[in-house]
């Protein structure tokens, strides 16, 4: 048993290591599950074949419209000039006297519209330097602003959000996109007042040792021309449908689980419960139809460029989906090695609480695996019904699961190897030395929320 569990813990181990060092995740994950596999005295193309590139498949086949349409839904925004326009009118309304909080809600709104992380760091940093240099604030501290804005509470924590971290549990607990309402949002305020009061205080540190935006830095953005970009209102429009119309189709009589004749379903198509996947054709149709209406905002502008625009979007989110259906596959694989038994079994005995167990598991694969969907799916996929199971047997409603795990993908993931924080750094010019320690405090601070909701919704069920 001590060779097949170290056979698990050394896959994980090369895993992180070679992800941080930059190695693609789509070639890596299978050699180190297969690794495990030889390790663990498995049989090795049986499991490459049938269990990694099976649950590979039914991942992408669940959740490749919406990585695919949340792409596209962020680029058109990008090319209209949409997220840009949204980014200045935050910022240029709260100006520079509170350019940390300015920058947050720029990023939260549109994290929070539907428009990918990787969209809003972009839109962003030309607007967050601009107004940093004019308050003197270390430059450095920008990418903890974008990061609390676009990574943390707007991307799982308030009911309702786009992003796939809020959707990945839908298909597991049988929930929607607005799960669990009152504790996202009380979890999302207790992350926004955590986290500008941290940058709050290391502003004025900063302050206190003279220390201003700085010179010679990297990267610096161009100025946008202002005067190119559609209105505030305009801009924003895309963004309103995109939320309005998920939760109409989510949660009223319009509901997507009610546009088919339940036989026709089950009959021809083999879906027992419409609600099921009524979470994902409500979001599909939200993207659907925000990507129209954020295209006719600027035709002019996005015409000559739209096939390249297009072309640019498809291949960012293949990369991303086919990089989280690797470790799906993996966690697939690995669920079924003798090993995991025992591995299975000291999470679960972590907590009588399914709430608190989950939240360690989610916690520790997104950190492993640095990535807050990658992890999130792999825990769901190995451990999501047995946690439904304990619920169920103890009156805890699936909303709550959905929510606990949805937040806790977003707190240790966030560890220097994470793709998304390799990014951010890169767009700013900034490196981990310099810029790390702000992200890795509003990991803890995430973190630490998690696990305090966790805890005290224990106490009333």
């Amino acid at each position: 048993m001590i060779i097949e569990i170290f056979a698990i813990i050394l896959a994980l181990g090369l895993l992180i290591f070679l992800a941080y060092r930059g190695y693609p995740v789509i070639i890596i994950a299978p050699i180190v599950t297969l690794l495990a596999v030889v390790i663990s005295g498995g049989l090795l193309l049986p499991s490459y074949t049938e269990t990694y590139m099976t649950n590979a498949a039914n991942y992408i086949k669940s959740f490749f419209p919406i990585f695919l349409l949340g792409a596209i839904f962020g680029k058109v925004m990008e090319m209209t000039g949409a997220a840009d326009s949204i980014a200045r009118t935050i910022v240029n309304s709260l100006g520079s006297k509170h350019a940390i909080l300015a920058v947050v809600l720029a990023c939260s709104a549109l994290t929070y519209g539907g428009v990918s992380l990787f969209v809003v760091a972009f839109a962003v940093y030309p607007f967050a330097a601009a107004i940093f240099k004019e308050a003197d604030i270390p430059k450095r501290l920008i990418p903890g602003a974008i990061a609390l804005g676009a990574f943390t509470y707007t991307m799982d924590a308030l009911p309702g959000t786009p992003q796939i971290q809020n959707i990945i549990p839908t298909n597991y607990f049988g929930t929607d996109a607005y799960a669990a309402p009152v504790v996202g949002i009380i979890g999302a305020i207790m992350v926004f007042v955590g986290g500008m009061l941290w940058l709050e205080r290391r502003r004025k540190q900063a302050i206190a040792k003279g220390e201003g935006y700085g010179t010679g830095h990297k990267n610096e953005p161009e100025q946008v021309d202002e005067k190119t970009l559609p209105s505030f209102w305009l801009s924003i429009l895309p963004l309103v449908i995109v939320i309005a119309l998920n939760f109409i189709f989510s949660r009223t009589n319009w509901s997507a689980k009610f546009w088919y004749d339940s036989t026709t379903l089950a009959d021809q198509y083999n879906i027992a419960d419409a609600s099921t996947v009524a979470s994902s054709w409500s979001l599909i149709s939200a993207l659907t139809i925000g990507i129209i209406i954020a295209m006719l905002l600027n035709v002019r502008k996005i015409k000559a460029n739209l096939a390249t625009g297009l072309t640019a979007a498809a291949m960012g989110s293949l990369l991303a989906i086919f990089n989280t259906a690797s470790e799906v596959g993996f966690g697939n694989v690995v669920k079924t090695l003798p090993g995991f038994s025992a591995i299975q079994d000291w999470v679960f005995n972590a907590s009588n609480n399914p709430l608190v167990s989950e939240a360690i598991a989610v916690n520790v694969l997104s950190g492993v695996t640095g990535s807050a969907s990658g992890g999130l799916s792999i825990a769901l996929e190995v451990m999501g019904a047995q946690y439904l199971q304990m619920a169920n047997a103890l009156g805890i409603s699936p909303e709550l699961l959905h929510r606990i795990a949805s937040m806790a993908s977003g707190g240790m993931d966030t560890l220097p190897h994470n793709g998304a924080v390799i990014t951010l750094l890169a767009i700013t010019g900034l490196t981990h030395r310099q810029s790390y320690g702000d992200i890795f405090a509003l990991t803890i601070l995430k973190t630490v929320t998690v696990f305090v909701l966790a805890f005290a919704i224990s106490l009333f069920i």
